[in-house]
Parts: structure tokens; sequence; C-alpha cells
């Protein structure tokens, strides 16, 4: 049944029309194609307009990209895991990363392929599919279509080889969740008492552990790489290139000047932190001698041409594009290109010559962007300068590398930042500027300790010349007409927005319902907390409403960084998003003959997919190799009492992390006291109910370590400190959007206990 007429005697859509469209179409349900679909014209196109930003106003539609979709909804293109299958013996996946305020994670029914049983998946593989949602109430939500088997996957589990006394061996999981499995002496493949393996289950009874052999033996416990290597493996990263990449990167000649322009003469330095092992960017700036801009700028930055190395279609594109990213762990780098790449031919070296891409943009003295261009080029860095060394410099105390570069080089960069920084502010990014904290390594690999690295203005000044380059590099192509993968950070969804809303009014805060957030809106938030007992909090909670960013050829800007167009140019040495960006430029410059193919154009969907995944994939294996090492370090320390802060609140307990080592920890409900607790959603709190005082988001509190599992990097906290009275807090059953109250379930009160 259709809608009602528009004034042009058209019918127009009912609202449950558009949302099935939108569900059942959603590589096809841009605002252009909703119009096209229905016939809309003129008028109705703009009522189409208002009534889509209704149905986001009220969380029934968001916008991913140009594309609208049903909250909750899978993307388009997605990595799957496929885990099981069904009764008809068709294969079932998972979406490998999935929100938990979504709700469980649909299934989607992978579709037989037509041909080329080589590609056929199984149960355990990881895939990158488009899925298509189903029109039905009952089975998968979705079908998918496999484009590319990204790993043939074993039953395989990872863990610690123990010889206990009795003579026999079992495995310790690095997965909490996972059994102990039992090694029969025939199985053992060598591994010693405290090996790190990986076994693959061999059988299990009824009754008592599984058993299994080992298959592969990565090295002792003890060893200063241990640690990094459980998360390698946990999140199948690849470490080992293959032999045709490293052949390939070994038999490549350094670049010569042909096609190139002469850049040598310019005195580009690159600053990079101390321990630096390659340099991809290097930077310089000088006065604009323009009369027409006056106390303007002109800031070259030259970035490593990668592409003159690794060709398309070749080993070592092959193996760089299957890694994504280089992974940083505390005791090592697992690179996307081999040394001889990353570290001899491609890196920025002091005096020596160097292929790069570079890009020249002019500024006013106010940090406009007037015009810029780049260059195929030959250059030679003039210095290698760490960000303290850079810094101490501008601020009085040269050394014997800086002192000759003071005012030649060094300060008219500082200049030219002076004027960056004033288009910063005026463009209005959002400002927070959170502290990163940094391991420091003894030599056996064990922490020595944990420190929050000053954030000087020499980092800011390289971050924005980055910056810069990056949107020059996306306008460039954009006027080009060259498709790219932009490096896109979607506006907080509707239903982020209106949780924000919520909380933000315990606190005594508002924010604007239904108007289009921009930066400027939550900076003016952060400047009203500043200072006050809600700042920690509020700037915790700004910062979770935030979307997660991605690369996708389709440009929706970059919300965070309040830019319209926005493409990551400036390492390709360590990320494939960049080195795609630098082959879209070297086609639409008619730079040379190893730009972006036609193939490569096609693909950019798949691609964009892959790369964000394989980003998640690393920040995720960093994350808890820094969790593991901080366990280990922890672990001869409890009953130690800490100072914390509480960075998590769940039904099942508080989350607090020490900031001293930045490392979290969990309070399980049922040590919380004898009252009987309830979760308030929109305060981030936990509150008790005959006390009505509890625990919210942010608060500081003095905890009790007081069980460590080193191998899972993860700890158990008792609580010292005494609830207190929230601020704002409803003080009552949080209602649900289904109007069903919430309660946190406290065990304690059932004689139960719970595990961290």
């Amino acid at each position: 049944m259709k809608g009602d007429s528009s004034p042009a005697g058209n019918f127009r859509p009912t609202r449950e029309e558009i949302l099935k469209f939108v569900k059942l179409n959603p590589d096809q349900a841009g605002k252009r194609e909703l119009a096209k679909a229905f016939n809309l014209k003129g008028p109705d196109r703009i009522w189409l307009k208002d009534l889509l930003r209704e149905l986001q106003d009220e969380g029934k539609l968001e916008k991913r990209a140009k594309r609208f979709t049903r909250p909750g909804a899978l993307p388009h293109i997605v990595v799957l895991s496929i885990d099981r299958r069904d009764g008809d013996g068709l294969l079932m996946a998972r979406p490998m990363e999935w929100p938990d305020t979504n709700g469980p994670a649909p299934t989607v029914s992978i579709k037989p392929p037509r041909a080329d049983k080589a590609r056929t998946p199984g149960v355990g593989d990881n895939v990158l599919a488009k899925v298509f949602p189903t029109d039905q109430d009952t089975g998968p939500a979705y079908t998918g279509r496999v484009l590319k088997i990204l790993e043939k996957r074993r039953d395989a589990v990872l863990g610690v080889f123990r010889e206990l006394r009795d003579g026999t061996f079992r495995i310790e999981p690095v997965e909490r969740r996972q059994d102990e499995l039992i090694v029969e002496a025939d199985y053992t493949n060598g591994a010693k008492s405290g090996d790190l393996v990986e076994v693959e289950p061999i059988s299990s009874g009824r009754y008592g552990l599984a058993k299994a052999k080992v298959t592969t033996v990565l090295g002792s416990m003890t060893s200063e790489k241990a640690v990094s290597m459980i998360a390698i493996h946990a999140h199948d990263i690849p470490h080992i290139f293959p032999q045709a990449a490293l052949d390939e990167a070994e038999s490549a000649k350094p670049a010569t000047t042909n096609g190139r322009e002469d850049f040598r003469a310019i005195p580009l330095i690159t600053i990079d932190p101390a321990d630096a092992k390659d340099h991809d960017d290097a930077v310089h700036a000088e006065p604009d001698t323009d009369e027409a801009n006056p106390d303007g700028h002109i800031v070259t930055v030259a970035i490593a041409d990668v592409a003159a190395y690794v060709r398309v279609g070749q080993p070592l594109d092959r193996e760089a594009l299957n890694r994504g990213n280089s992974v940083y762990f505390p005791d090592r780098v697992v690179p996307m290109l081999p040394e001889r790449i990353s570290n001899d031919l491609c890196s920025l070296r002091e005096g020596e010559d160097r292929p790069a891409l570079a890009v020249r943009m002019t500024f006013t003295a106010q940090g406009r962007k007037l015009r810029h261009s780049f260059h195929r080029v030959i250059m030679r860095s003039a210095a290698k300068v760490s960000y303290p060394q850079a810094q101490a410099a501008i601020d009085g105390n040269p050394d014997e590398k800086t002192a000759p570069l003071l005012e030649t080089v060094l300060q008219p960069l500082w200049n030219a930042y002076a004027a960056l920084k004033r288009g910063r502010a005026a463009r209005e990014p959002l400002e927070l500027d959170l502290p990163e904290r940094k391991i420091i390594l003894k030599e056996d690999g064990t922490v020595d300790r944990v420190i929050v690295p000053d954030r000087l203005d020499a980092h800011k000044l390289i971050e924005e010349c980055m910056i810069q380059a990056n949107v020059a590099a996306a306008e460039t192509l954009e006027a080009k007409r060259q498709r790219l993968v932009y490096r896109v950070h979607d506006e907080p969804s509707m239903s982020k927005q209106e949780s924000l809303r919520e909380f933000l009014q315990t606190v005594g805060l508002s924010l604007a319902r239904g108007a289009q957030m921009r930066p400027a809106a939550f900076n003016g938030i952060l400047a009203r907390v500043a200072g006050s007992d809600h700042e920690g909090l509020v700037n915790e909670v700004v910062l979770r409403s935030q979307s997660q960013a991605i690369y996708s050829p389709d440009n929706i800007g970059h919300f965070g960084l309040n830019l319209r167009r926005y493409a990551h140019f400036t390492s390709p040495i360590r990320r494939y998003a960049d080195l795609l960006v630098h082959r879209a430029l070297i086609s639409a410059l008619s730079l040379g003959s190893d730009g972006l193919t036609k193939t490569e154009e096609e693909q950019l969907d798949e691609i964009s997919a892959l790369i964000s995944s394989s980003e998640r994939r690393a920040m995720a294996a960093e994350r808890e190799t820094v969790d593991r090492l901080i366990a280990s370090h922890l672990a001869t320390r409890l009953d130690e009492s800490f100072q914390g802060r509480i960075s998590g609140v769940t039904k099942a307990g508080l989350f607090v992390q020490l900031p001293q080592f930045g490392a979290d920890g969990f309070i399980p409900i049922s040590t919380l006291g004898n009252d009987y607790y309830l979760f308030d959603e929109s305060a981030r709190a936990l509150f008790g109910e005959r006390s009505r005082k509890g625990y919210q988001l942010a608060d500081e509190v003095e905890v009790k370590l007081v069980e460590v599992a080193p191998l899972a990097g993860a700890m158990r906290f008792e609580m010292l400190s005494d609830p207190k009275s929230l601020p704002g807090s409803r003080q009552s059953f949080h209602k649900s959007r289904n109007g069903k109250a919430t309660k946190a379930r406290n065990p304690a009160k059932r004689g139960r206990s719970r595990r961290a």
C-alpha cells in the first residue's frame, strides 16, 4: 500500500516501505537510489530528505558512508568467521567483530560457490564476504557470498606446555575459557616444560580432559618475545614473510633519478622517536616570498616512495595486503614490508639519496592552504632528529646536531607550525588529547616501568604537517576524478548521541536533540567541565560516543578532524592504505607506470574492508600484549593496594584501570558488598538499592589485587573504597527502552561467586 500523494500528484512511499527497501537493498540505499527507486522528483526529494532525517532521529536508520542502513545491521562487505554447518549442510558464519551493545551477533548463511572447488570455504575459515539481509522472521538474518578466503584455520589451541610431578603433560591454554588438555608422551613434538606451543585436539571422551598433540613449538615462555608471540598466534597475524617476498625484496635495486625531480638541495629533515628504525616522512618549511601572501609559508612534506619497489600483484604486494599494516608491540614490530624495503631502500636515511613522493603546500599566515602540488622526486635527508632533540633546540638548548639547523631549518618549521596551529583552531577538530603510555622493558623482556611521554610541540608540528599532506592527497585525487581509499570517520550514531545526552543530563549538562553534530559541540562540553570533578568522566564518555574510523572508497569526511576529505598518504611503509593512495596519485598525475591498476580500482571496496579489519586486529593484539605484560609484572604483588580509576561499568561488575600501568582489572559485582546493586546505564554507574550509594565511570578508587592470570592478561581486584553518593543518579531502577526494569545481579546475595 502506497503512502500519501505529493503536491505533484505522485504517491510517496510509507515509512515502512522506506525501511524495508533499506533493509533488503544495502548496496542501493543512498538518497539518490531511494529517490530513483520510488520515482521521487522535485519537492518529493526534499520530503524524502526530511523523512530520512526523522528516521535517523528516531534511531530507525543509521548513515554509513553515503548509504542508509538499519541500526545494528552488518556492513555490505564484511569479514566473517565460518563456525558450523546447519542441518542441511550449509555453512553458517558470524561477523569477526560485533559490538556487545548490539546484542547477539547475527548468523550469515554462506551461499555455495558456483565453481572452482579449490576456493570452497569450510568450517574454521575466515572469509571476506558480501552479505544480503533475508526477508524472513526465522533462520539466518543474512545470506553471504564469499569474495575471498582469508586463511584456512585448523582447530588449534595456543597454550603453555607443562610437565607435572607425576611425569604427565598438560597444556595450559592462553584463553581462560578453554579447559586444560592432556598430551601423551608420543605427541609432545619435543616440547619442554614452559614452552609456548600450538596443539591440536585429537580426542575427547565423555569424562575428563580432552587429549591433544603438539603441532608447533613456538619457544620458551621465558624468552623476551614470548608475550607478543601469544597475540601474534591468537590473532593469526602473518609474521613470517614468504620466501618469494623476501627474494623480491633482496633483488630490488635502488631507485634512480630517471623521471624524478631533484629535491636533494632542499634541506628536508626527519623528526621521529629516538628509537625509530625506519623514516618514511621528511619535512621542510620556508617563508613565502610572494607579496600577495604576506607572512605566508611554504611547507614541503616528502614521503618514502614505496610504490617504486612494491609492484601490484607481485609477492611483496600480496603479502603487504595480507598484513594490511605493521603491528607494534613493546618488544618487537611485525612489519608490513621486509627490512630490505622498510629499513633500507625506502627509509629516508640521513645523507643518502632516496626516492620520494613530495607535496609542496602554500599557507597563509592564518594557516589556510592556498595551493599545493605533488612531485615524484629524489631527495637526501639533511638530518635525522628526534622529537626531544628538535624541541630542546627550539627551547634554547641545541646540541651538536641541531645547532647548525636551528635558524635555517628548525625555526622556519616552527614558524610555519604557528600558522598551521591557527588554522587548526579555526577548523575546530575534536580536542581529545588523551595521554599515551609507553612500556619500557628490561633486557629479558619483562616490564621495567610504564611512562607517559611528554606531548611536545615537535609531535604536534609533525602531526599537523601530515594531516595537511593527507588532505592535499585527497583533494588532488578528487579533482582528477581518480578513485581512492579515504580515511573516514562518521559522526556519532543517533543511538550513541541519545545515550550521551542521557548521561550528560545526570551531571547537569545538555546536548541539543536532533541537531547535526559538529566537533565544536563536544569541545564546548569538554570546556564546560574542564577543572571540575566531572572532567575525567565526561572526557571518557565523549570518547566512547565516537564512531570508529575506517577505510572506504566512499567519502563521508572525517568527523574527528572536522575535514571534508581525508586520505592516508604519509606512512606507506607501515600502512597499505597509504600505498594505495600513492599509486592513485602516480596514475592521476602521470608520474610513472607503477600506479593504481584498473583491477585494483574495481576491488577498492573489498580492499578497504580487508585493511580496516587488519587495523582492528592489530589494535586488539597490541592491547592484549600490554595487558599480559602488565599482569605478569604485577603477579608478584598480590594483596597490594593500588590507586585506580573505574574504566568500565557493566551489569556484571566494574573494570578498574591502574593509571600508572595503563592496564585494567575486574571487580565482580559479587564482591562489592552486601547491598543489592542496580545498573544505571545512562549514568554509567552501579548503586546500592538500600544505601543509594555506588560507583560511577571515571571514579578514582583504591583497590586490592587479589588474583592474576598472566597468560590471559587478566587481573581481579577487590574494592577498598566506600561507595559514594552519585551526582544526578536516578537512584532507582534504570528503565530500558522497552520499559522493563534492568537490575544488576549480585550473586553474593545468593551465595554464588563469579570469576574475573
